[in-house]
């Protein structure tokens, strides 16, 4: 990573499992931090815990590289938030007593206490982060305390940057949202199947508000993702949307964020992007890249860097989530970028 120049990485600071999954772990050298169970968590800091996270930020600090590090996870991979709103709230709770139950919020600042004291003191941490993605659903549905205009997650965001910066007041601080805006004032949507559709990343229905967010206090700059693909399917790049491609929804994408960004006054990082297909990727990606670096973004992360010839357990490993190594290559969820894809591995070079 050091010879590519990457200066900032981002990684997780969480990784929970169930105490069901403890013999799992440990045969299989699982890394986990935190065990749940109906007592809530209780930490895992020896050599299949934290240790490992101390690894990884030595060992970037040792090459010049910075850590982005992110408290917990919207979705169920690596034990996010649902493990919280599972063992606290209980069966039937949904996805956004995450951010209202004040159980919840105590154990979820309980955590984020322990890893920011351990290492507040670094000079490796760039940033602390304060979930990834959050949304009013996650892979449990949301409920009626977190739709548009209730202003849960901004509320969620003020309190814990709040919070934190109480803990360490020299780190920065980030959401690390996906960049939902809501739009009060706009009806912004496309036609499908003779339907008009309110357009879910500008309605206030995923729940964040990126340009009120920008403003925190306590927020020192603003995060977003672009998944097309994903975020629209099949409503992409039909005849009747000459502009609705990929490219120029991903390029009108980065063009609003930068704006929100200087009209808050604040820095902006693309912190994750992806689409399928290796000639995607070598069309799309340069000019994506592009268009951030001439709008000022002060970062850009790609999602993600994958790595080959790995020789743990041969080469052919199976970890959990679905997470894999197959034929020496680190897991691949359709975005990985490899050093053999020559064309997309030198956009970041």
């Amino acid at each position: 990573m050091k010879g590519a120049g990457i200066k900032v990485l981002r990684t997780w600071g969480f990784n929970a499992i169930n105490t069901t999954e403890l013999p799992f772990a440990h045969e299989s050298g699982l890394t986990y931090y935190q065990v749940w169970d109906k007592n809530g968590w209780r930490l895992n800091d020896g050599p299949q815990g934290l240790k490992r996270l101390d690894n990884v930020i030595e060992t970037a600090g040792k090459y010049g590289i910075k850590i982005i590090l992110a408290f917990t996870n919207n979705w169920v991979g690596y034990g996010g938030s649902e493990l919280y709103v599972n063992w606290i709230a209980g069966a039937g709770a949904t996805h956004d007593v995450f951010y209202s139950d004040r159980r919840i919020v105590a154990s979820y600042q309980k955590y984020v206490r322990t890893i920011v004291n351990r290492y507040k003191h670094s000079s490796n941490i760039f940033a602390w982060e304060l979930m990834n993605e959050a949304r009013c659903l996650g892979d449990l549905r949301g409920g009626p305390d977190c739709v548009a205009g209730t202003d849960l997650i901004s509320h969620w965001y003020k309190e814990q940057a709040d919070f934190v910066r109480e803990l360490d007041p020299h780190h920065l601080i980030t959401t690390g949202g996906e960049g939902h805006f809501y739009k009060r004032n706009e009806d912004i949507g496309f036609w499908l199947n003779g339907q008009w559709i309110s357009d879910y990343n500008y309605n206030g229905q995923a729940g964040e508000d990126f340009d009120l967010d920008l403003t925190l206090d306590n927020i020192d700059f603003g995060t977003y993702h672009i998944y097309p693909q994903y975020w629209y399917g099949s409503t992409l790049d039909k005849p009747d949307r000459d502009n609705f491609t990929i490219e120029d929804w991903g390029l009108d994408w980065i063009q609003q964020h930068a704006d929100s960004a200087k009209e808050a006054n604040k820095p902006v990082i693309l912190e994750e992007f992806g689409v399928f297909g290796l000639q995607n990727k070598t069309e799309i990606y340069p000019k994506w890249v592009k268009r951030a670096l001439d709008t000022g973004h002060s970062g850009i992360l790609p999602w993600q860097f994958g790595m080959l010839g790995l020789k743990e357990a041969g080469g052919q490993r199976y970890f959990k989530y679905e997470d894999r190594l197959i034929d020496g290559a680190s897991p691949n969820d359709g975005f990985a970028i490899y050093k053999n894809q020559t064309a997309v591995w030198n956009v970041f070079a």
